[in-house]
């Protein structure tokens, strides 16, 4: 039997096929993005060097989608984040992008909690699968680093100046996550 609690092992072996090792059978980028969409992590490692490749599979799962016109990124963001890679701010984007995406999940359970305590929500057909689906992707796009939050201190080199900048940033952000709300 399965144990949720740890990360699904698939192995990537030398001819690039991926292999659930729960299971015992070969899978696709598609059967990966299902695992994680039921809110199960993976965790994709090279047989031959133990290399942990989960963060280029779960990219190319993205870049897929994304180019199958399944856009949740818009292009402003895409071009922040490749100029984020150019620029001093690298080590500041993952931690705003986690804290920022912590501020919409929270954000989208409040909504969750609110239209599941309406009695007619969930009779509609699908709600159930719509909300596990919410919280498989959020736990996805952060990469569960939404509690790992440490602030300047830990990483050293940030000034008030920077800290004052991402905080600037997250109340804009939450800002225009409450208008979408409204």
């Amino acid at each position: 039997m399965a144990d949720k609690d740890k990360p699904l092992l698939i192995k990537r072996y030398a001819s690039r096929r991926l292999y659930n090792t729960e299971t015992s059978d070969y899978v696709t980028l598609e059967d990966i993005a299902g695992f994680i969409r039921d809110g199960r992590d993976v965790q994709i490692v090279d047989l031959k060097s133990g290399d942990d490749l989960t963060r280029q599979y779960l990219l190319q799962i993205v870049a897929e989608h994304e180019s199958r016109g399944e856009s949740v990124l818009p292009i402003n963001v895409l071009t922040d984040l490749v100029r984020s890679y150019t620029t001093q701010a690298t080590s500041a984007v993952p931690q705003f992008l986690a804290a920022s995406f912590e501020m919409f999940r929270d954000s989208q359970s409040k909504w969750a909690e609110s239209m599941s305590s309406n009695p007619m929500m969930p009779k509609i057909p699908g709600f159930e699968a719509m909300q596990a689906q919410q919280e498989a992707f959020m736990k996805a796009m952060t990469g569960k680093m939404g509690n790992q939050w440490s602030g300047p201190e830990a990483e050293g080199g940030e000034t008030e100046e920077d800290l004052d900048a991402i905080k600037k940033q997250l109340a804009e952000l939450q800002a225009k996550l409450s208008k979408m709300n409204k």
